[in-house]
């Protein structure tokens, strides 16, 4: 079953980042690929479409008519035929090493008479190589710690009013927001002193998410955590 609050939480934080952001930031291209690597590993939907327009103008997503893919000349036939979105990565299930599905967006995707492909992708490397991409549309997006972009959300949505926002951020907790499959690997003290932590939890303070994001499905209960005095101190504003 798809994920959909995950779904619902990323696009309305790239919303609220483009809506809070000055036009031209480039950090914002940046969020775009932490947030939708954190989608992605996650069991949802394609969902870049319901905010296409603010990936486009923010440069994570590009667009292009097909007859631009760097295959076209040699495979027009295929090209033209496609009626219908589609993921362009072929995957051979067959093959050693098969690791599923995962890279089915590397390759670009159509959604006729269109091209799309995300910065850092396969495709956009292609793209980039062969000249399509110039200046800061060829740099790859730089790699941001996933706090650091929940922060610049909280931030971002304390201004919008919303604090549903903040505190479905909050609630995924110091595992999964510094951590990840072994676990945050920081300490109290460490946490404490991370501008990061302390402007997010800051905010979560102001506008009264604890309540919220103790209400998440996604929010661990310290008496089930492996780490309980980190959760402790998570929940405990």
């Amino acid at each position: 079953m798809s994920e959909h609050l995950i779904e619902d939480l990323v696009a309305d934080s790239v919303r609220v980042l483009d809506r809070h952001t000055e036009a031209g930031d480039p950090r914002v291209r940046d969020w775009c690929a932490v947030l939708y690597g954190f989608q992605d590993a996650h069991d949802c939907s394609f969902t870049r479409f319901r905010v296409m327009d603010v990936l486009l103008r923010r440069g994570y997503t590009y667009r292009c008519p097909v007859e631009r893919h760097p295959d076209y000349a040699t495979r027009s036939a295929y090209f033209d035929a496609l009626t219908e979105f589609t993921g362009l990565r072929a995957f051979d299930e067959e093959a050693p090493g098969f690791e599923g599905y995962g890279s089915w967006l590397e390759d670009g995707y159509v959604e006729p008479p269109f091209l799309y492909y995300d910065a850092g992708s396969a495709l956009w490397r292609r793209m980039a190589g062969t000249g399509a991409l110039r200046g800061a549309d060829a740099v790859p997006p730089r790699r941001t710690p996933l706090i650091d972009v929940v922060r610049e959300i909280a931030v971002a949505a304390e201004r919008a009013g919303d604090r549903e926002l903040v505190g479905e951020w909050y609630a995924f907790g110091c595992a999964t927001l510094l951590g990840g499959p072994a676990g945050c690997p920081f300490d109290v003290a460490e946490l404490s002193a991370m501008s990061a932590v302390r402007d997010l939890r800051a905010v979560v303070r102001r506008t009264g998410a604890l309540p919220i994001a103790r209400r998440s499905p996604y929010a661990c209960p310290v008496e089930f955590s492996e780490a309980e005095e980190l959760e402790s101190w998570w929940w405990r504003l």
